[in-house]
């Protein structure tokens, strides 16, 4: 595949289009992911965040390692996105959980 996509000189963008679908992906992950079990699931973004260096890492095609390594810092990223979604929940932007206790 990605012979292909080199000779057709269309690697790069295949890359960038699969880190575009990655990332949006994580942004109603986190908002779910706070709603549900707020601040404490941070620790599984980083197991994430880990298994995908791992993962880029161990994989020898560079698109999936490329994509392995955009998925695990965006996880990375996600980490510091659920804390910030809890302030936001605070300020009223998104709904509380009626069934979860918060802090404020």
């Amino acid at each position: 595949m990605m012979e292909w996509l080199t000779d057709h000189r269309l690697a790069g963008i295949a890359i960038g289009i699969c880190t575009f679908l990655i990332i949006g992906l994580f942004h109603p992950v986190v908002v779910k992911a706070e709603y549900y079990w707020g601040t404490r699931c941070w620790w599984l973004f980083l197991l994430l965040g880990l298994a995908g260096i791992a993962l880029s890492l161990w994989v020898r095609d560079i698109l999936l390692s490329s994509l392995a390594g955009v998925f695990a810092f965006s996880s990375f990223w996600t980490i510091k996105e659920i804390f910030e979604q809890e302030e936001r929940v605070r300020k009223g932007w998104f709904p509380k959980n009626p069934h979860r206790k918060y802090k404020f």
